[in-house]
Formats: C-alpha cells, structure tokens, sequence
C-alpha cells in the first residue's frame, strides 16, 4: 500500500486549475483504518530554483522524495502571470470551492474520530449509545462518500445533525470515563469547531476536483 504525493504550483483552489510539476509515491505504509495515517510532507526550494518535495509517513518511518527544476515543467513567467489573472478573476468561486471543500473535510474528519473512539472503547459505552452512534456515524460516512457535488450548507448540515446525535451520547461517555482527553473528537464539545478549527492550522487537502 501506498500513497501517490501530487505537486503543483498555482494559484487557484483546485487541482485542475494549477500546474503540475510532478508527483512520486510513498510505498511500504501498512494497511490502517481511513484518517489514522500520518504523512508529512515538506517543501525546499533553494538559491537556483530547485525544488525538492519530501514525504514522511509518521508511524513507520518510510520516506520518500522528488526534485523538480527549473527546466522540468515549470511555468514561464508570461504563464505566470496568466495564471494570477486568473487566480484574480475566480477569486470568489475559488474560496467558495474550498470552503465546500474544508466543510467535507472536518465532517470526515469528526465522523472517523468518531468511529474510532466508539471501536476502541465500545466496552465503556452504554450499549444503546453505542449502537445509536455507530449507526449515525456509518450513515454520515456513506453519505460522504455519495455527495461529491454537495454544497458547503448540505456538509455543514450534515455535520449539525451527527453533533445532535452525537454530543450527549458523549458527554456522558466522558463524564463516566473521568473527564474529556485532550483528543476528544472534533473538538468536543461544541463539535461544531470540528469542521471550523480543523481547517485554521494548515492547508486542507482537496480530494476531488
């Protein structure tokens, strides 16, 4: 298993809009529930424009990297300038796009959090909790996986409704297990920062174009 690192350069919100400059893979990741992988991926670019891309994934270790320069598929400066332009012109229908974008990201974010707290700890839970969750929890996930071209409202909506469902059952979940980890998921309580807070400290991640 593996996972395929795409780079681009742009200004644009999605993928299919920007350039892209190359892309590697990182093999050797062990097979993991979704959302539990960690890779970390950093940028250098040194004094003669050379661009090096390094992946990490955090729990085995395993690196991988590309070089990319100047004379590989980089911009000219006219198309440079092209792309700015553009970057200018779709400026409101780009943040839209990736509001919509971040929205379905925290969603998925706090509902696999969810998942994962209720698997590792389904003996702590009141069983009737336990099986009200998981069944809200597997229904946002089917749910993610159907609404590719769902508006920001429908994500944030959706993300409402498994709060709803999802807060008191954990209130007392926390309240019986001696208080709230830091790792809470979503950022409980008030899950509603899971799909606001999660989008502040970093560059989302666009899945689809």
């Amino acid at each position: 298993p593996g996972v395929l690192i795409q780079v681009f350069e742009g200004e644009r919100a999605k993928t299919k809009d920007c350039n892209l400059l190359g892309k590697f893979e990182l093999s050797g990741i062990p097979p993991a529930p979704r959302g539990v992988p960690q890779i970390e991926v950093s940028f250098d670019i040194d004094a003669n424009g050379i661009l090096n891309v390094n992946a990490a994934d955090k729990s085995t270790g395993k690196t991988s990297k590309i070089t990319i320069t100047n004379d590989k598929g980089r911009l000219s400066k006219e198309e440079i300038e092209r792309m700015l332009a553009e970057a200018e012109k779709f400026k409101a229908e780009d943040e839209a796009a990736a509001a919509t974008v971040q929205a379905k990201n925290g969603l998925e974010s706090y509902a696999y959090s969810l998942k994962t707290t209720l698997s590792d700890n389904k003996d702590k839970f009141d069983s009737a909790d336990h099986e009200t969750l998981s069944k809200k929890v597997e229904e946002v996930i089917h749910a993610l996986d159907t609404m590719q071209s769902a508006s920001k409202e429908e994500f944030d909506s959706l993300q409402k409704e498994l709060e709803g469902v999802a807060n008191p059952i954990m209130t007392k979940f926390y309240g019986a297990s001696g208080g709230m980890p830091g790792g809470a998921p979503g950022g409980f309580p008030g899950a509603g920062a899971g799909a606001g807070a999660a989008q502040e400290e970093g560059p989302s991640v666009e899945e689809v174009d």
